[in-house]
This record gives structure tokens, sequence and C-alpha cells, in this order.
């Protein structure tokens, strides 16, 4: 079931794209959760139509939206912003569906290769043991959005430094270290859920 938290900030009454202009200019989640608020339920749908199953759309949905950080400033002044949306859920689950080795998707139980990759391929600095994927997502939902779309850019879709960089506005050494405070972050909460106790 997909949640929405309701958000009080100013921009309440602003358009789709001027919180795209307030979000590129001042990087304040506030200004993507509000249009994470207005689209999520439709994006999700639209997976549903899509993938023809349910459970798997949720998680394919907030797939999308962490792909849609690091796209943000691709948005082209003038265009409408829930056409542009769509497009990147279109083509997102058309690329699940092209290439099923590569599925995006962390969900407990199931074969996942993209999160075996993100686990074993990409990660082998931070994880030394055999990874328990269910274990790793509930890891992955305790970061906050920013240190989940940086991980998910450099291990998942491969982004160089230098673009991660340049999606964030910072400089590549700022963008190393926020990488390497993500995975230790990481680290720690797989640690702490793995032990099933107090980690301090």
């Amino acid at each position: 079931m997909v949640e929405i938290r309701s958000n009080s900030c100013s921009e309440h009454n602003s358009t789709d794209e001027e919180l795209v202009r307030l979000f590129l200019e001042s990087r304040d989640n506030r200004h993507f959760q509000k249009l994470y608020e207005r689209y999520a339920v439709k994006v999700y749908q639209k997976c549903v139509a899509l993938t023809r199953d349910a459970t798997r759309a949720e998680d394919v949905m907030h797939d999308v939206f962490l792909k849609l950080i690091g796209k943000m400033n691709t948005f082209k002044t003038g265009a409408k912003f829930s056409t542009w949306l769509f497009t990147i859920t279109h083509n997102h689950c058309m690329d699940l569906a092209r290439v099923s080795k590569r599925r995006v998707i962390l969900v407990p139980g199931e074969t996942f290769e993209a999160g075996e990759e993100l686990a074993a391929a990409s990660l082998d600095d931070v994880f030394r043991e055999e990874i328990d994927l269910g274990t790793l997502k509930e890891a992955l939902d305790q970061l906050d959005l920013a240190e989940k779309a940086m991980l998910y850019l450099k291990y998942l879709d491969n982004r160089s430094i230098r673009d991660i960089a340049h999606m964030f506005q910072t400089t590549e050494s700022a963008a190393k270290m926020r990488l390497l405070r993500g995975r230790r972050k990481l680290r720690m909460w797989y640690c702490k859920l793995s032990e099933g106790d107090d980690f301090f």
C-alpha cells in the first residue's frame, strides 16, 4: 500500500515546475517530497498497469522516484512535469521488462540480480560476508532520500563521481565523502538489523 504523508511547507500551492526549480536551487528535500506526495499514487497506478503486479509495482514506483532525483537537472524549462515524469516511469518499466536480469527491486524472499549487484559487486568494500537481501532493504530504508539516491546512482546506475557531484551541485571530493558516509551508515544499519539487538 502506498502511503503519503502530508507536508505543510510553504510551497503547498506551487506548481510542479516551480517545485522542480526550488529543489534544484536549494536541494531542499521538502520540495521533492511535495512532488512525491502529488504523484506517488499516480506513478504507482501506472506501474501496476505496466508490470501487472501490484506488489512489485510499489517497489518499482520507489525506484522511479530515486531515479527522478538524478534526472531533475535535465528537466527542460517550459516542459510539463507530469508528462516528463510519466515518460520516465514508462521507460523504466519497459527497461525492466526488456532486461529482466537487471531488475532494480529489493524485495525480501525474491531473486533479483540488481539487488545482488548492489550487495556483492558494487559494495565489496563494505560487505565481507554473504548478504541477506531482505536485511539490506531494511537497512536502505533507514537512510534519508539523498543518501539512498547517491548510493543508487553510484552502485546501480553506474554513474561517475563527476556526474553525481554535478547532480547534487557539489564538488567531487564532497560527493566522495557523502558516498563514504552513506556506505558506512548502510553498513552500520545492516549490522544492527542482522544482530537483532541494540547496536550501540
